[in-house]
């Protein structure tokens, strides 16, 4: 499987990391073998690490490669998945799709009709963590699911590891924490208690990039009938990495968590509390990623890259969708919409 990026900047070294190691342990046949971004130095560097070629184009790395990964700032995805879907090539694409919920659904509309394999960075739902989360709620040892409380927070991502100033420009990103971090957590927040019927937001801006909240609460009701409110946070505490604290409460327990990735996962009871490990699967474990923090960090990449790979090679669709991206697309205008209209909640029935 021959591998192209478009796009090499924190996302593609995360994804590259992952698929490297996977190359070397035998786990894939795959290679990484064509590169593109608009900095050249920055293509040309990653391209060194990754035994890569730099394209001059999207177009050359198209026509190289046998799947590719878009990784660019959100405002230019929609060309490179385009170009790609109209070559018949499985896409990997970063979320969000699109700068707002019309263009993701335009995006979804353009993968569908092309009939290619495509998924999205959506992450979360490959993290250990969650999915204990998921499967302890699902089981119905807790009882019935009654309120989550998701704290996510990180530093404003144009400086730091990040260094993403694109992220500061309202054009470029579409807005702030909330469409750009907050996705993950409310598309994890539905795929743990299931569809939303009615979002309520607010946004703020305390740091002065006009159009990017740096600021976001929203409040989820589901049909089940459970709530959840969501406190999302971009700082300048620059010793405070990307970091998220979940609660859900159910009937007969509660379940936590602070750390998005490999837990562990609190099951509170009547009878006391139990602290559940959340390793990854062996085949992770047995990567030479390294147990530092950027290896912790790629696991989940890694399972969500080979869940893509695989499902290309059995011709499976893979998952997370652009339909399901979609979805959650949904939600983050909800909350922009609310939050425009001064709070109001907003039905999605």
């Amino acid at each position: 499987m021959r591998i192209g990026f478009v796009g090499t900047g924190v996302i593609a070294w995360a994804h590259a990391i992952g698929l490297q190691a996977m190359i070397r342990a035998g786990v894939l046949d795959a290679a990484v073998v064509a590169v593109y971004d608009l900095d050249g130095d920055r293509a040309a560097g990653f391209a060194g690490v990754n035994g890569a070629t730099v394209e001059s184009s999207v177009v050359g790395v198209l026509e190289r490669c046998d799947a590719v990964w878009v990784c660019t700032p959100t405002a230019a995805h929609r060309a490179v998945v385009e170009a790609a879907a109209g070559r018949g090539l499985p896409v990997f694409c970063e979320k969000p799709l699109a700068t707002d919920l019309a263009g993701a659904e335009a995006l979804a509309a353009v993968v569908a009709d092309s009939g290619v394999p495509a998924q999205v960075g959506l992450v979360l739902r490959s993290a250990p963590v969650f999915r204990a989360l998921r499967e302890v709620l699902a089981s119905g040892e807790l009882g019935a699911p009654m309120t989550a409380i998701f704290r996510d927070d990180q530093y404003f991502p144009v400086r730091g590891v990040y260094s993403s100033t694109w992220r500061g420009d309202v054009a470029v990103a579409g807005g702030g924490c909330l469409i750009e971090h907050s996705i993950h957590d409310l598309d994890i927040l539905r795929f743990c208690l299931g569809e939303v019927s009615e979002v309520t937001g607010r946004t703020a801006d305390f740091s002065g990039h006009v159009g990017v909240e740096d600021l976001a609460t929203v409040s989820l009701q589901f049909a089940s009938g459970a709530s959840a409110e969501l406190v999302s946070v971009w700082h300048d505490i620059l010793s405070r990495g990307s970091t998220r604290r979940v609660e859900v409460f159910c009937r007969e327990g509660m379940a936590w968590l602070e750390n998005d990735s490999l837990g562990p996962l609190h099951v509170q009871t009547t009878a006391g509390t139990e602290v559940r490990p959340c390793p990854p699967p062996d085949w992770v474990r047995d990567l030479p990623l390294g147990d530092d923090e950027i290896g912790l960090a790629v696991s989940a990449y890694v399972e969500a890259d080979r869940a893509f790979l695989d499902a290309v090679s059995a011709g499976r669709t893979p998952q997370p969708s652009f339909a399901e991206a979609v979805v959650a697309h949904r939600l983050v205008d909800a909350a922009y919409r609310s939050s425009a209209a001064g709070g109001t909640p907003l039905s999605l029935a």
